[in-house]
């Protein structure tokens, strides 16, 4: 039987101040429902170390992709047209508990990824990769790892703690959930606390691009060899909004200036067709430090471009 693909819910049928609350209007489902793709929130921001706010970026995101439509002029991606794509909803984390939270999130991700559907999460702060990661190494086993960021995120600790937006990927490291040959952290820059502080990553077999090494030039070259280094093996697409510089996504949580344009965020993602993509995600958006709304938009930009590179795409 013809599995039933969806398509966004079209400005000339209702108009975009209208419709459902989901993100690019498709379909609420329910795990279950046989998807290719599943967008879902994680509406989490206990984690974070400075301006909070991210626990309120799914809805926002979702509101912000309203203007979405369903085929990518620049690249041909016409993603509705091969896969069931919906959205699931958030997951129902606990606001006063995060160590709970982080369970919360890894069992609901064992559930989503049971079904066979490839998860595309709205985030929350960066704490919520490490339960993701769990559950889709479980499945996968050792991940590659494209990771854009103003932060390596690979603190020991903060604050005495293990678990915070400013550790999952040295947690990630340390249970064997990455295969750091496969893992590339792009954006990285700042001030540090240390001369040394990427140098953990680049001891774990990273790369590492810093900004600096990303200013005034096109970064698909740079795609082309990541994507040569990544293999065939699978790849999670994490993408902190902190990557860019605040003139194009000032409402985040850790600000850092220097930053990656939102073109160049384009071209990682798209540099990132042809891998295999097993989720990803859009992190540490920070709505009340926008009231613009433009870094949600952004945010909700970047993730349709995910949609448009995952395996089985068509183009036109």
């Amino acid at each position: 039987m013809k599995k039933q693909l969806f398509q966004p819910l079209s400005g000339n049928a209702m108009p975009r101040c209208g419709g459902p609350a989901t993100f690019m209007r498709l379909p609420a489902c329910e795990l279950d429902d046989g998807l290719d793709v599943a967008f879902i929130g994680v509406p989490f921001d206990i984690g974070t170390s400075n301006r909070p706010g991210a626990r309120l970026a799914p809805r926002q995101i979702r509101d912000e992709s309203r203007m979405l439509r369903p085929y990518n002029m620049a690249t041909r991606a016409a993603p509705f047209d091969g896969l069931r794509v919906a959205d699931v909803g958030d997951v129902a984390i606990n606001t006063f508990n995060l160590l709970q939270s982080v369970d919360i999130i890894e069992r609901h991700y064992e559930r989503l990824l049971s079904t066979g559907a490839t998860p595309l999460t709205l985030g929350g702060d960066h704490t919520i990769v490490l339960p993701i990661l769990r559950a889709l190494s479980r499945r996968h086993g050792p991940l590659g790892v494209v990771h854009v960021d103003a932060h390596a995120d690979s603190n020991d600790e903060m604050f005495g703690e293990k678990i915070t937006h400013g550790t999952p990927f040295r947690r990630a490291v340390e249970e064997g959930l990455l295969d750091g040959r496969r893992v590339v952290q792009i954006g990285l820059r700042g001030t540090g606390y240390a001369a040394d502080d990427f140098d953990w990553s680049r001891q774990q077999g990273f790369r590492v691009v810093q900004a600096e090494e990303c200013w005034y030039r096109s970064l698909a070259p740079l795609m082309q060899e990541v994507a040569a280094s990544l293999g065939s093996g699978p790849v999670y697409l994490s993408f902190d909004i902190d990557g860019l510089d605040p003139a194009f996504a000032p409402g985040t949580g850790t600000v850092e200036v220097g930053g990656l344009t939102a073109s160049q965020g384009l071209e990682i993602i798209r540099g990132c067709r042809g891998l295999r993509l097993v989720g990803g995600d859009l992190v540490e958006v920070s709505p009340p430090y926008d009231t613009t709304g433009n870094t949600a938009l952004l945010g909700a930009n970047l993730l349709y471009e995910m949609l448009c590179v995952l395996p089985g795409v068509p183009y036109r």
